[in-house]
């Protein structure tokens, strides 16, 4: 972990270990949510929905931020060869975040039920919520160790331990939640049953982050020696006084903390308006629960796989940007961000019209849901998961350039246009959970727009449009007619889960040869992600290179 001088795709090296790490992860999240939605139902899905969005807000107040942080500022001190006052950061983050997320803990547990009851008109979500309370605690904690290794430039220890993370996740998950299901169930309450799964199932998180936090702490005992010896070489005469060094925290953490939370808080203000309009309405608790249980449960499920690129690229990216802005190095920067954007796109534009392409082949093969609204939620959010990556990314790409006023001002900007936009669709025009649907749209929009201005006025570059847009649209659109002419074929005698996965299999092949065929891709840049070299031999021997 030498801050040794790297390639300029060594930052995309380490953003497609953490990509793949993140992608294996959503798609173990995926699998393990098919038996606990099946245990949980609709009605139960919402209170562990609830629950989590309440979570993860908690999160951002408290610890979320840690990571971009800490690897920021260790990269800057990392850059300036003042490796003492990069250990230094690491310690007063750890102490900070300790403190910050017991008392964040303890006040999630308890006013978990003024805060469900209340604020989310759903009392019953407030037992998942309570379980999750010592999550928040021990995610601080992890959030350090995290955001220290990826200041070293490498993201192999946060790609594995969400791995092992994932894992412990979903078979603790579906075990509780199926156990606590049956003793809720005993006392004859149809609700209270449903809440006492969803509290189980959420205990998942709690033990999956705890064996995550060990893994990482083994990780850092272990270089711990390699550590002291690098410490002993480092002959910087300015030691930073600890009360600077919380400083400079603070000042990186509170924008971050800010953007983030008015980026992600329209989750749950969304959750908050929809429940009370709609029981305004006239609905049942019961109701308006199952309903927003499909979108949170299923449609943001499948959405959260691809858009695990943006979320994985952007802290990658951080360290790297940080390193070329610490050195005025501009052009490094523009380049970063060329490649970055591009190789988001070229990802999950195609991911996007899969998924609209076979929503409801999907639905049915994930979630045994054949419902018009399960499929018709997939198909109308699909554009969502484009402008959502797009602006996760950019967001992180102005927190690296070191702008980070511009994010939170953005974001709320995009969230007042949203809510006025949500509530005209759900009390004017009647259109129900597709609202919140519409919505974001606007709202992931007008982010990409503001921050593309941002990032333009502060590097004066204009982000390539061809191969970053033109070809992955036009190879994506192929490719989804495609899909959906197999499936329909297939279907005819393979029935859905063959039919799906040849679908998806041959639309992966025939994205791949038209990326390659338009020039979407050089054979350059294919060797510059891992195991590139073994990609070009094959793509050789098929004569697509």
């Amino acid at each position: 972990m030498e801050n040794k001088s790297k390639n300029k795709s060594d930052y995309l090296v380490q953003g497609t270990i953490l990509v793949v790490a993140s992608f294996v992860a959503r798609v173990i999240g995926m699998v393990y949510r098919i038996p606990l939605t099946n245990i949980l139902g609709d009605t139960g899905t919402g209170y562990y929905s609830t629950a989590n969005e309440i979570y993860s807000i908690i999160l951002m107040i408290s610890s979320f931020s840690m990571p971009l942080a800490v690897s920021k500022l260790v990269s800057e001190r990392l850059s300036a060869g003042e490796k003492k006052n990069a250990y230094r950061v690491f310690l007063c983050s750890m102490r900070f975040s300790a403190i910050l997320g017991a008392v964040m803990a303890l006040a999630t547990f308890l006013l978990a039920g003024v805060i469900t009851k209340y604020l989310m008109s759903v009392e019953y979500a407030s037992y998942a919520l309570r379980v999750l309370a010592p999550a928040i605690f021990i995610f601080a904690i992890v959030g350090v160790f995290r955001g220290f290794f990826q200041g070293h430039g490498t993201m192999v220890p946060t790609a594995v331990s969400q791995v092992i993370e994932q894992i412990v996740n979903a078979v603790v998950s579906v075990v509780c939640a199926a156990l606590f299901m049956s003793i809720g169930a005993s006392h004859g309450d149809e609700l209270l049953a449903s809440a006492y799964g969803a509290a189980g199932g959420t205990s998942g998180t709690v033990v999956s982050v705890a064996v995550a936090l060990a893994f990482l702490a083994f990780l850092f005992a272990a270089y711990r020696k390699t550590l002291k010896r690098q410490l002993r070489r480092d002959y910087t005469r300015r030691r930073e006084a600890d009360i600077d060094i919380y400083k400079a925290i603070i000042l990186t953490i509170i924008p971050v903390v800010l953007s983030t939370l008015v980026y992600n808080v329209g989750t749950i203000i969304d959750q908050g308006i929809f429940n009370a309009v709609m029981k305004a309405q006239g609905m049942q608790e019961g109701q308006y629960t199952a309903i927003y249980g499909i979108y949170s449960g299923k449609y943001r499920v499948l959405m959260n796989v691809p858009l695990s690129i943006a979320s994985c690229l952007a802290p990658s990216v951080v360290p790297s940007l940080t390193a070329a802005m610490t050195k005025k190095n501009t052009r490094e920067a523009s380049s970063k961000v060329r490649n970055t954007i591009r190789y988001t796109m070229i990802l999950t534009i195609p991911c996007a019209v899969g998924l609209a392409s076979l929503a409801s082949p999907i639905m049915r093969l994930v979630f045994g849901d054949s419902s018009s609204l399960a499929a018709g939620l997939m198909q109308s959010g699909a554009l969502l998961i484009v402008l959502l990556a797009l602006s996760t990314l950019t967001t992180g790409i102005l927190q690296g350039l070191g702008l980070m006023k511009e994010p939170l001002i953005h974001s709320g900007i995009a969230l007042v246009v949203h809510l006025i936009v949500l509530y005209v669709m759900l009390q004017l025009l009647g259109l129900n959970i597709y609202s919140l649907i519409y919505s974001n749209i606007v709202f992931a929009f007008i982010i990409c727009m503001l921050n593309a201005f941002a990032i333009h006025r502060f590097l004066h570059y204009r982000q390539e449009i061809l191969k970053t847009f033109l070809i992955p649209l036009i190879s994506s659109g192929i490719m989804g007619l495609v899909v959906f002419g197999v499936y329909q074929l297939f279907n005819l005698f393979a029935g859905n889960a063959i039919s799906t996965v040849i679908g998806i299999l041959v639309g992966a092949a025939v994205y791949l040869v038209l990326l390659i065929k338009l020039r979407g891709v050089t054979e350059t840049e294919i060797l510059g992600i891992p195991k590139g070299s073994f990609f070009v031999r094959i793509l050789k021997k098929c004569r697509l290179l």
